[in-house]
């Protein structure tokens, strides 16, 4: 019996992160879907499916830290790994302090992901 591939969301407003990243977890085995918003997010049924979070720190609108909080309001909790371009080690030791599994500063390498991705329980 075939085990299910873990799925994963996708959340960023940057167009260019939604096309790479899922082509680059769907090559380390993961199902994904993304998201330009944590509002678009939060609608649909990925929120009740999703074995795990790529979210982006600083989006317009409700930022990942914000839905982060949301997710936790709703006792909702699975592993989040922050992305971000503004590699500041102060917001990562907050992100992770206050519950996710890492903090990626953009550029990242697929090494880089997938580590974070195996603390997280999603890859192997």
């Amino acid at each position: 019996m075939r085990k299910r591939s873990k799925f994963v969301s996708v959340i960023d407003d940057d167009e260019s992160v939604r096309e790479a990243l899922p082509d680059l977890l769907r090559s380390f085995g993961l199902s994904v879907e993304a998201f330009p918003s944590a509002g678009a997010f939060l609608g649909s049924q990925a929120l009740e499916t999703s074995d795990g979070i790529i979210l982006d720190v600083a989006m317009p609108g409700m930022t990942g830290p914000e839905l982060q909080r949301e997710l936790r309001r709703r006792n909702l909790r699975f592993p989040i790994i922050f992305v971000t371009a503004f590699a500041d080690e102060m917001v990562r030791a907050r992100l992770i302090s206050d519950g996710a599994v890492g903090c990626l500063f953009k550029p990242f390498s697929d090494d880089e992901l997938q580590n974070a991705l195996r603390l997280a329980s999603l890859v192997t």
